[in-house]
């Protein structure tokens, strides 16, 4: 079995910013990322967070010649759902319904037409779901 800490759902905003920064590259030493960070810390600071973000279960290294190359350790997608479902039940008692609600309110004025018609599928698609179970 396994001897590793189970992964934390919070992260900083800067541990934030790494993972960003390593899903999109896929994979990114301490220097790589201290690069593409806004307003960089220190080489340091960012070692130090990528050995926390180690601890919490999100990335892993690799030695790769004389430097450590990082990766996520869970895939975006399956980040996102994880994310996603702690939002939920952290303001919106688990209602998938007033998260959505919520969302349209806030972006009315910003959704395209075929931003609302797939949504609308989406809808759609989740009322036959639905009822088939």
């Amino acid at each position: 079995m396994e001897n590793m800490k189970k992964p934390h759902i919070h992260l900083s905003a800067r541990e934030r910013q790494i993972m960003d920064i390593l899903y999109t590259q896929g994979q990114a030493t301490a220097g790589e990322i201290q690069r593409a960070l806004p307003d960089p810390p220190g080489y340091s600071a960012v070692r130090a967070m990528l050995r926390v973000l180690g601890e919490k279960g999100h990335v892993k290294h690799q030695a790769s010649e004389l430097r450590y190359v990082y990766t996520p350790t869970v895939g975006r997608e399956k980040a996102k759902r994880s994310a996603l479902k702690h939002l939920l039940a952290t303001f919106f008692d688990g209602s998938a319904g007033e998260a959505v609600a919520a969302l349209l309110d806030a972006s009315a004025g910003a959704l395209s037409s075929e931003d609302l018609d797939r949504i609308s599928q989406r809808i759609e698609k989740a009322r036959k779901d639905g009822a088939t179970k």
